[in-house]
């Protein structure tokens, strides 16, 4: 077997898996032959004899990961139109009452309501699968911290602090949707204070370093004047996205001395780093105390790694105290910065606010790495106004080290760091944690079982999805989901009524060539198990 060797003297390592490398035949080769150089195809790393070394042992799993991103790959393009047509057709329903209704205006002619792309009445596929959209006590959000949180409890889940979990669900399930309905819900049903790129304020859809794919994210206060919450939301996997469910499933991580391994498909998807260009990762990822500071890193006049000059990067970072609106050279910069930069001028202005960071499945991933970044930049004093991160169906974004080096920052000596996993999510147990990738959670875990209730655990169930003896009982469990999704709406109240088109289109358990616990990616699951939703009370 061959050994282990860095191929530079670098001291930041990495791996990245290229299904796009090889074709069938090399991915035969990697099961039959595990020794042999089909497997090798698909890596590319900074060390030697990689493959041999770790990866070999666990080539099953690289063979499934392959086969699935290469499947992911030739659907991306029919799964986008199809997307299109199913959120186009629902949209169509919706505003003209469903099936009937349309029926209806199509026999008064021109009556029929016509769904547009971007506007305040055209809702996401996910925002379909689940209508509710107030806050179950507006009053909560508008007074803020000083309700949610105490520093002797910390952030956790007593009653006090049930409101704020209550605005992480639904921000998470809000960050899908786009700008004009985020304002909209934002300002008439929550009666918050709302800042948006051109108008004082923050949605952005940034373009990440996979060029395809775009990470959208938005930034609420409480409050105009002296708020004293902000909440910051990323966007998670779009079910109709073939890049997102692509980095879900990939394996390709980045080491960083006495830090730990992180999943390169999260960096990318922040803007910290493009794998073909592994160097870039290096210059993100060093320690800095300001923006400013990686001009440093580009000599000569050169400009930076997201493509800006030295001389840009330095005027936003010295003028942050008068940075009044979103500028032309903001808008260009990547995800984690543009976060970062409008979160210390919000923080500047509204000197009692203490910021919240969420997310659901992707959007929980870079929910977590944000703040993870924030310490590597030594960002302390960001870091101290920090009060929770909250994300819900979040894949494992790096190590057990990774943790060990965060715990001192979201979970001791006062836990700000929550998981929520509903059930038998598949997302929060990708990438898999096993001898060759070692991909790990860290914090408190918040598990809901399929009856709503709460088990606080450090880890949940079947942590890799993998198993005969857990296939018979998932789908047993999707069989129930499917029953109770008929009767909640009667047994609970009409608030917990799913739709149809959430019934129709995922529940699926008749066609038993489907996972059957893709239901649980609806938001639905996750917004009934959250306290003070849950119907359940916990263990």
């Amino acid at each position: 077997m061959a050994t282990t060797q860095l191929k530079n003297g670098d001291d930041f390592r990495y791996l990245v898996v290229r299904p796009e490398k090889g074709g069938i035949r090399d991915v035969f080769r990697c099961w039959v032959w595990p020794d042999g150089d089909g497997g090798r195809r698909f890596f590319e790393s900074s060390e030697e004899g990689v493959f041999d070394a770790k990866v070999s042992g666990s080539r099953w799993i690289i063979v499934v990961s392959v086969l699935i991103r290469k499947v992911i790959a030739i659907l991306g393009k029919p799964l986008e139109w199809t997307g299109n047509v199913v959120e186009f057709t629902l949209n169509l329903l919706s505003m003209n009452a469903n099936l009937l209704g349309l029926l209806c205006n199509i026999v008064r002619a021109g009556e029929v309501v016509v769904p547009r792309r971007g506007t305040e009445t055209f809702i996401s596929t996910v925002g379909l699968l689940d209508g509710r959209m107030d806050l179950l006590n507006e009053e909560k959000l508008l007074k803020g911290t000083t309700d949610f949180v105490s520093e002797e409890r910390g952030l956790g889940l007593e009653m006090g602090n049930r409101y704020l979990v209550d605005l992480c669900v639904m921000a998470s399930k809000l960050s899908y949707e786009n700008e004009k309905v985020i304002q909209n819900i934002v300002l008439r049903y929550w009666k918050a204070s709302y800042f948006i790129a051109s108008q004082p304020s923050i949605y952005v859809s940034f373009q990440n370093f996979q060029k395809d794919n775009c990470t959208q994210v938005f930034i609420l206060c409480n409050k105009p004047k002296d708020a004293n919450l902000i909440l910051i939301s990323f966007r998670g996997t779009e079910p109709f996205d073939a890049d997102d469910w692509s980095t879900d499933f990939d394996y390709s991580w980045y080491e960083i001395p006495e830090v730990g391994k992180i999943h390169i498909g999260f960096l990318e998807a922040l803007g910290l780093g493009n794998r073909n260009d592994t160097n870039s990762f290096n210059g993100h990822l060093q320690a800095k105390t300001s923006i400013s500071s990686i001009a440093s890193d580009v000599s000569h006049g050169s400009t930076s790694p997201f493509g800006h000059t030295k001389s840009t990067i330095s005027n936003l970072d010295q003028n942050i105290e008068h940075f009044d609106e979103v500028t032309p050279e903001v808008e260009q910069l990547t995800a984690y910065y543009t976060v970062k930069l409008q979160l210390r001028r919000l923080l500047m202005e509204h000197r009692n606010a203490k910021f919240v960071v969420t997310g659901h499945s992707l959007g929980g991933a870079l929910a977590i790495l944000f703040p993870t970044v924030l310490v590597l930049h030594k960002e302390m004093e960001i870091m101290g106004r920090l009060l929770g991160v909250y994300t819900f169906g979040q894949p494992r974004v790096g190590n057990k080290q990774l943790g060990q080096f965060m715990e001192p920052y979201l979970v001791n000596p006062i836990p700000r760091y929550f998981r929520v996993v509903y059930c038998n999510d598949i997302v929060p147990r990708l990438p898999y944690d096993n001898k060759a990738f070692l991909f790990k959670h860290f914090g408190v875990c918040l598990y809901y079982d399929s009856l709503f209730i709460e088990h606080k655990v450090d880890e949940e169930p079947n942590k890799n999805f993998l198993g005969i003896r857990y296939l018979i009982p998932e789908y047993l469990n999707a069989l129930w989901e499917l029953l109770r999704s008929l009767l909640m709406g009667y047994t609970h109240g009409p608030e917990y009524k799913e739709g149809w088109f959430c019934i129709l289109a995922w529940k699926e358990e008749p066609i038993p060539l489907k996972i059957p616990t893709i239901v649980h990616l609806a938001r639905q699951g996750q917004a009934n198990s959250v306290p003070p939703r849950a119907i359940a009370s916990s263990n």
